[in-house]
């Protein structure tokens, strides 16, 4: 069954290595980047400026030689929670966001108004380019990468007693770990529907009934959860490794002029979004 094909739209955490030109990018770049692009999705609230960041994202997937469609996989588990919020937001808001915007629709106490129908479709497109976003920074660039591109950004931080090489290993473990934990639950899950359980029926939009049957998952995901946090414990204490700033790092890191363009590019894209007064 499809619907238990839990992995095949979890795109965080997958390294696809094309080899292109995003992939040989210093990884700080890329974080940089990242960052930087963050800030113009959160703080735009334009169509016109998130057509243009989907535009930017979508030229990155084809500069990386990632196929769009798999990309927009990752939207499909999130789909749940944005029903969830469009239905607040609808029921809740009315008024309340712009007291002059139009009313588009009302019927007792449910107000629809332009401005509440603007701020679902901007919550929308933000949580698919945020999706997006943090796939293309997994899908191009390895673990390994990753940890060593964060701990070099946090490196200056050092003197303020912040442990970047602590920082930088537990965010690379807990996306390194998402995947695994997909697959994990998609076993259990699979495990149950061949002893009756039902997972998948009702219909791809019965969230309601979905969730419920999944509650009494969470017990052994958990459980599994915390046997793969103690068996990597134990091996990296068994390769005798020691965190901490004396620590040595194998691969040194060195930035380029391309670096130095892919961040003035993505920052020439956030001060276009953010300053431009679009119409709409």
């Amino acid at each position: 069954m499809q619907e238990l094909d839990l992995l095949r739209n979890i795109t965080l955490g997958q390294y696809l290595p094309t080899g292109s030109v995003i992939h040989r990018l210093d990884p700080r770049a890329k974080l940089l980047c990242a960052t930087i692009l963050l800030v113009a999705i959160t703080a735009n609230a334009s169509y016109l400026g998130h057509g243009l960041l989907l535009l930017v994202l979508a030229a990155i997937l084809a500069l990386a030689r990632i196929p769009l469609g798999y990309a927009l996989r990752g939207v499909l588990p999130a789909l749940p929670f944005l029903v969830i919020l469009a239905v607040i937001q609808l029921l809740f808001f009315g008024r309340s966001l712009d007291p002059a915007s139009p009313v588009l629709w009302e019927y007792g106490f449910v107000v629809i108004t332009q401005a509440t129908v603007q701020a679902i479709a901007v919550s929308f497109l933000r949580l698919v380019e945020l999706i997006l976003l943090a796939s293309t920074v997994t899908f191009t660039t390895a673990v390994t990468e990753l940890a060593h591109g964060l701990e070099g950004l946090l490196r200056p931080l050092r003197p303020l007693r912040v442990p970047a090489h602590e920082l930088a290993l537990i965010v690379t473990i807990a996306l390194r770990f998402v995947p695994t934990f997909a697959q994990e639950l998609e076993r259990i899950m699979k495990a149950q529907v061949s002893r009756g359980a039902d997972f998948g029926s009702g219909g791809r939009f019965n969230f309601v009934r979905r969730t419920v049957s999944m509650l009494p998952l969470l017990v052994p995901l958990f459980t599994i959860a915390l046997e793969r946090a103690e068996e990597l414990a134990l091996a990296m204490e068994a390769r005798g490794y020691v965190g901490g700033q004396d620590r040595s790092a194998l691969i040194e890191l060195r930035a380029t002029a391309r670096d130095g363009a892919a961040v003035a590019l993505s920052l020439m894209v956030a001060l276009v979004v953010l300053l431009v007064p679009f119409p709409f």
